[in-house]
């Protein structure tokens, strides 16, 4: 009768034992929050605020999507509250010039690896891939980005999609606009006869638009990674170690559920959690 009372004491306490052990565990697996965080108190985090699904501002006017909720468990990890970040809004143009300045402490901002970027700034291990493609009309008779050539096609000022038409195909006529939403705007209005950016942001236009297809050939397929600035090894370092935890816990997974509609969430998982395809050119 004691032996049995006993183990009835002692198994929740072994499990209690070993939950511990497992959160120390994972807290172990981060290195220690550079010093400058800690004091600041607080993470400026350079997001997007009109690229949904990874960085928006929703009916309210706060910041929603997967890299908002990356920021916030950053902030949570390293300074023990998802309250502890402030976002900043950041374009293609000025997301690079906002982390040099000291206007942000990262960007998480559908942010692609270039070596153009990495001459300036530093890169955390990739989070997802990322890969381009071309947004068409259905009816449109362009059916690859070969048939591109002689066309106008709507896209970013300082995109990867700008400049890699202007390397691989100068025929081709960029529309270079501030936002996305300016650029699919643009687009729908008849100024440009198609629209290149991030596939992921295409397949949300394409889905919630039944007039609109994309041609589905993926070009410029690169890792997306925060970016700090440069001689920040530690930050570095630590947000390295934050992604591996984040994919260690499976995080993106109800993330992209969140925020994606149930018709496309497939996509999105895929870049999360798959590897990078083959590049079609």
């Amino acid at each position: 009768m004691t032996f049995s009372c006993k183990a009835r004491v002692t198994q929740p306490f072994l499990l209690l034992v070993a939950l511990s052990a497992t959160v120390h565990a994972h807290a172990a697996d981060l290195p220690a929050v550079p010093a400058a965080i800690t004091e600041a108190g607080v993470i400026r985090a350079g997001v997007r605020c009109d690229q949904p699904p990874y960085g928006f501002q929703d009916q309210k006017g706060d910041y929603a999507g997967v890299e908002v909720e990356m920021a916030r468990q950053i902030a949570l990890w390293s300074l023990g509250s998802k309250d502890k970040v402030t976002f900043t809004c950041v374009t293609a143009e000025n997301r690079v010039p906002q982390l040099i300045g000291r206007k942000v402490d990262l960007l998480i901002a559908t942010l692609g690896v270039t070596p153009e970027r990495q001459r300036v700034i530093d890169f955390t291990k990739a989070y997802r891939w990322g890969a381009s493609d071309v947004l068409v009309k259905k009816d449109s008779a362009i059916a690859s980005i070969a048939g591109l050539k002689g066309k106008t096609v709507a896209t970013l000022k300082g995109s990867v999609q700008a400049k890699w038409f202007e390397d691989h195909m100068p025929e081709v006529t960029t529309l270079r606009m501030n936002s996305a939403a300016d650029a699919l705007q643009a687009f729908r209005q008849g100024r440009a006869d198609a629209y290149t950016h991030d596939a992921a942001t295409l397949v949300v236009a394409a889905g919630s638009d039944d007039t609109l297809r994309l041609i589905g050939e993926p070009f410029q397929v690169s890792d997306a990674a925060i970016g700090v600035r440069k001689n920040d090894e530690a930050w570095r370092d630590y947000l390295s170690a934050a992604i591996g935890r984040m994919h260690d816990e499976k995080l993106f997974r109800p993330w992209v559920q969140q925020y994606v509609p149930v018709a496309i969430q497939g996509y999105y998982l895929s870049v999360f959690e798959q590897a990078k395809p083959a590049e079609a050119l």
